[in-house]
């Protein structure tokens, strides 16, 4: 399979008057297309600045990070938003919910970002809602929703658009065991059933585990890969 996702010697430092702090250091890594991969390490590894990386939603300062082939660092700001709208959609811990719109507009808002040609599925929202067990509550608003409710709403707004690649950051960070489970689950799920490729930032060895492949990440660098629980065959990277 074709690599969908390439980062080649992907480093990052922020910088604040004389001081740099390096926060990624020379990543290279693959992700084919229909793979699930984790990246897993502790706090202050690097891998939530990867993941700002791979998502486009801010420059590397070394390295070039490749979305189906296409080199992130060659688009200009206008372009690499449309790609992010076009190709990926994002899952974050803290859900990002609008206030003010229903648990069914925070779902089409993205759609109508997104600005696609054709009108929105009902018959997919309808199944994809389904399956996250929030289609009874649709017309709520977020603070109506527990925090299990509101992630499985970030997560059907992240797959309406139906995008190539779902990256996740933390998606149970903030959920009891149940919650994280169901949360993974539908992860796994939209891997299978949507054939999406799926990049999960965690610092939760189990939740690591479902992958096909887990990069271990610290001190901002990759220190290894290995094959998950959810593995069906032999990788190259």
């Amino acid at each position: 399979m074709d690599a969908i996702i390439r980062a080649e010697q992907l480093g990052k430092v922020y910088r604040s008057g004389r001081l740099e702090v390096p926060a990624l250091r020379d990543a290279t890594f693959s992700v084919e297309a229909g793979e699930f991969v984790s990246i897993v390490g502790p706090s202050g590894s690097g891998k939530s600045t990867l993941f700002y990386l791979l998502g486009g939603l801010t420059r590397a300062t070394t390295g070039r990070v490749f979305i189906g082939g296409v080199d992130f660092s060659t688009l200009g700001d206008g372009e690499r938003t449309q790609m992010r709208r076009s190709r990926i959609g994002f899952i974050f811990q803290k859900f990002n919910l609008l206030p003010t719109l229903s648990a069914r507009g925070n779902i089409e808002i993205a759609y109508e970002i997104a600005d696609r040609p054709e009108p929105l599925d009902g018959k997919f929202l309808a199944h994809l809602t389904e399956l996250l067990n929030i289609s009874g509550r649709l017309s709520h608003r977020p603070s109506e929703l527990s925090g299990g409710e509101q992630q499985r709403v970030a997560i059907a707004r992240a797959l309406i658009t139906r995008p190539s690649i779902v990256l996740a950051d933390e998606p149970t960070g903030n959920l009891d065991t149940e919650n994280s489970d169901a949360v993974l689950e539908m992860l796994r799920r939209s891997n299978k059933e949507f054939h999406q490729t799926v990049l999960m930032i965690t610092h939760n060895p189990e939740a690591a585990a479902i992958a096909d492949r887990i990069i271990h990440m610290r001190d901002g660098k990759i220190r290894g890969i290995e094959a998950g629980k959810g593995s069906v065959g032999q990788h190259t990277w």
